[in-house]
């Protein structure tokens, strides 16, 4: 018999009664554990049989159960479970549905309540939805019947399992090559910048890959809910949040961080995530000699990251006004992804530079914009960008181009739509 037919074998029985077998003794779920319990439950299988057996308990007993071939899959970044019989898997190709299945709405409750437990959260009827970080990075969400109709709900986001390069990411269309000196150059200057987009665009992989371009000898403080930035640097320093008990006590924010991270000497201030008051310390920071920070954030479009900024900030007890100030003396550039509908590729949208205008507001001037296919229009902010980041020069003579200062070959032409909507201007060439 060969272990994938001893695996849907195994009987629901057989399991319940090694799970109470190793509660009762106390001892680690382990797999020697799991096959002497199997032996005392005198259930007649060989040796062979015995490991294949012990490897699918323990995925229900310690594991995921189900879903640790999905979790397994190297290019699956999100597990997604909508009651027993749907299980979905994003591997950079959009959602897609896997054959997996669960025996029935108490697996997947089990399941549920024991990754919650595992992360020292409490999931039940009294408190039936959970947002938890597991070990190794797994971010955990569930939600249990009634709030979740058809069934318990559970969302796992893996982190990145290595870091991507900018050749890598333009290998994968996420970047143009001829953007990959304008995106250097950003990291030469130390502007400062957050990378934004929706759930799942690939803001972490993008960040890393810039962080990767940082000088060697700068110290860089990762301030993260889980550490899912791996820049290949060669001085990092880790801080991660810690939520609270299951008493409610112990918890550390992202702000409490942030402050820490100041009295740490960091050459490059980076928060993993901007979505809290932490908003608030990370533009002081920026303001007061800090230069190079970034971090990434949840924005539908670059235009919206403005006031994406300035709700979370007036949450935070900022006013508008000081709010704008602040944005308008810390932040330089917005680099935005998106996600295509068709095959899910991620790509960079935009590339937009934070301007203040006479009314005192800051809004995200577009310097570089990528449509998806291919074409690239140059913005007003783009003036802004090439003065703020010397190692992009516009040449003034004849059309205006666009070379970074490595005298890199010229590359395809960037051209920008006329007022009137007809036929582009030819600008120049990007490098």
């Amino acid at each position: 018999m060969k272990q994938s037919s001893v695996a849907t074998a195994v009987s629901p029985e057989l399991v319940e009664a090694v799970r109470v077998r190793l509660a009762r003794s106390g001892v680690e779920p382990s797999a020697a554990h799991v096959a002497v319990a199997l032996r005392a439950e005198r259930a007649v299988l060989g040796d062979a049989e015995i490991l294949a057996v012990a490897r699918v308990l323990c995925a229900d007993l310690i594991g995921a159960g189900p879903l640790e071939p999905l979790l397994a899959e190297s290019e699956v970044t999100d597990v997604l479970v909508n009651g027993p019989r749907e299980v979905w898997i994003d591997d950079g190709r959009g959602l897609r549905r896997t054959s997996v299945v669960f025996p029935d709405e108490d697996a997947v409750r089990r399941l549920a309540q024991r990754l919650a437990s595992a992360a020292g959260r409490r999931l039940d009827d009294a408190c039936p939805y959970v947002d938890a970080r597991l070990a190794g990075g797994v971010r955990l969400h569930a939600v249990l019947p009634p709030v979740a109709a058809g069934g318990t709900c559970l969302s796992l986001r893996l982190p990145p399992r290595r870091t991507f390069t900018l050749p890598d990411l333009v290998g994968a269309g996420t970047i143009r090559a001829d953007v990959v000196p304008v995106l250097t150059a950003v990291i030469e200057s130390r502007l400062a910048f957050l990378v934004t987009g929706g759930t799942g665009t690939g803001k972490t992989t993008l960040l890393s890959a810039l962080l990767s371009l940082a000088d060697p000898g700068d110290r860089l403080l990762l301030v993260e809910d889980s550490a899912e930035l791996r820049p290949l640097h060669p001085h990092i320093v880790r801080l991660e949040s810690r939520p609270a008990n299951l008493e409610g006590a112990g918890g550390v924010c992202l702000r409490d961080l942030v402050r820490q991270a100041l009295r740490m000497r960091p050459d490059r201030l980076v928060v993993g995530e901007v979505r809290g008051a932490e908003v608030v310390d990370l533009l002081a920071a920026l303001n007061t000699g800090h230069e190079g920070g970034c971090g990434t954030l949840h924005a539908n479009t670059a235009a919206d990251v403005p006031p994406r900024l300035e709700a979370l900030a007036c949450a935070a007890g900022l006013s508008r006004e000081a709010v704008h100030s602040q944005i308008a003396a810390a932040l330089d550039v917005v680099i935005h992804l998106v996600r295509d509908h068709a095959g899910g590729r991620r790509r960079v949208a935009e590339i937009c530079m934070m301007i203040r205008r006479p009314s005192g507001l800051v809004d995200a001037e577009p310097a570089l914009t990528f449509s998806s296919d291919g074409c690239v229009t140059t913005g007003p902010g783009l003036p802004a960008l090439t003065a703020r980041a010397p190692g992009i020069v516009r040449r003034p003579y004849g059309p205006a181009r666009l070379d970074h200062y490595r005298g890199r070959p010229e590359g395809p032409v960037v051209t920008r739509r006329s007022p009137d909507g007809s036929a582009p201007d030819v600008l120049g060439t990007l490098p």
